[in-house]
């Protein structure tokens, strides 16, 4: 590998998934954003172009860099998704965080692409190594994690997580690839959480045992504080509704399991109580706060 990517194929349209893409076609990369259903896809791609708009609007980008990088860009379904000449130098899915449905889609993905393109998952929690699994001893050799933070077109740092049969030059290699598209790459070990999500459970886990119960004017002030003076850009309670609520209580309880249970980690009742409500954050217009935009 010379350390190109020049061609990326994304799977899964999402938050996350979304937010890569879109990164990667402004970082100069053709990219395929797919879906298990091609019109949520195509739905992301639109999201995307008006979020270029808006920024050649607010003199970030010129009419003429929009058009570029949407030429760059094109949605897809899953099932047209082949292993031809024109395969991707880098997968990156970025489905939910279930290990039987990532491991589904790596398998399949397995058998039809080439031996050059390199598999990566941007799962918050899942062990790569269990990962890994699904695909033969040689797709290990470039297979690892690449996880991303939300939104991904503004986040700098990407962790790049190593798998058991990860080769060391793979992770050079997009070490120094990421470093050159203006992100700061970490490489880290494959344990729960990886870095940012083991620590930051804390950041949660504590804040909900600070308010201990549904309390908008206690939300509210812990999350003043934090930004005032903590220093945090957000406070923990309006990070998760833009994360969504959900996707921070399934990567609770991940991290709670892999480190068999251990009281620091493990998820709070009210995070369950808004996930089981559909308080999901900004996604669903409810969270923590009300969303009307």
């Amino acid at each position: 590998m010379d350390g190109t990517i020049k061609y990326a194929l994304v799977i899964g349209a999402g938050t996350m998934g979304k937010g890569i893409a879109q990164w990667l076609a402004q970082s100069g990369v053709r990219v395929s954003l797919c879906d298990l259903r091609g019109e949520v896809a195509t739905d992301a791609q639109k999201d995307i172009e008006l979020s270029w708009k808006k920024l050649v609007q607010k003199n970030k980008f010129t009419k003429e860099q929009v058009d570029q990088m949407g030429e760059r860009l094109n949605a897809c379904a899953v099932s047209d998704i082949d292993g031809s000449d024109d395969a991707p130098d880098l997968i990156i899915e970025a489905i939910i965080e279930s290990l039987e449905a990532k491991n589904k889609l790596f398998a399949d993905l397995d058998a039809s692409m080439p031996e050059k393109t390199i598999f990566a998952s941007n799962t918050s929690s899942i062990p790569i190594a269990r990962l890994a699994l699904a695909v033969t001893p040689k797709r290990r050799e470039r297979f690892l994690g690449l996880h991303f933070f939300n939104p991904a077109p503004i986040m700098k740092l990407v962790e790049i997580i190593k798998g058991p049969g990860t080769k060391s030059e793979l992770l050079s290699h997009l070490y120094l690839w990421f470093q050159s598209k203006d992100k700061k790459p970490a490489i880290c070990a494959d344990s729960p959480g990886f870095i940012v999500n083991r620590v930051a459970r804390n950041f949660y886990g504590e804040s909900f045992r600070i308010i201990r119960h549904e309390h908008p004017a206690k939300v509210k002030a812990l999350d003043e504080v934090m930004r005032k003076c903590g220093g945090f850009k957000m406070g923990p309670f309006e990070l998760m509704d833009l994360i969504g609520i959900d996707v921070n209580y399934d990567v609770t309880q991940s991290v709670w399991k892999d480190f068999f249970l251990e009281p620091r980690f493990a998820p709070h009742p009210l995070q369950r109580k808004m996930v089981e409500s559909g308080r999901l954050g900004k996604k669903s217009k409810q969270g923590f706060y009300h969303h009307d935009d």
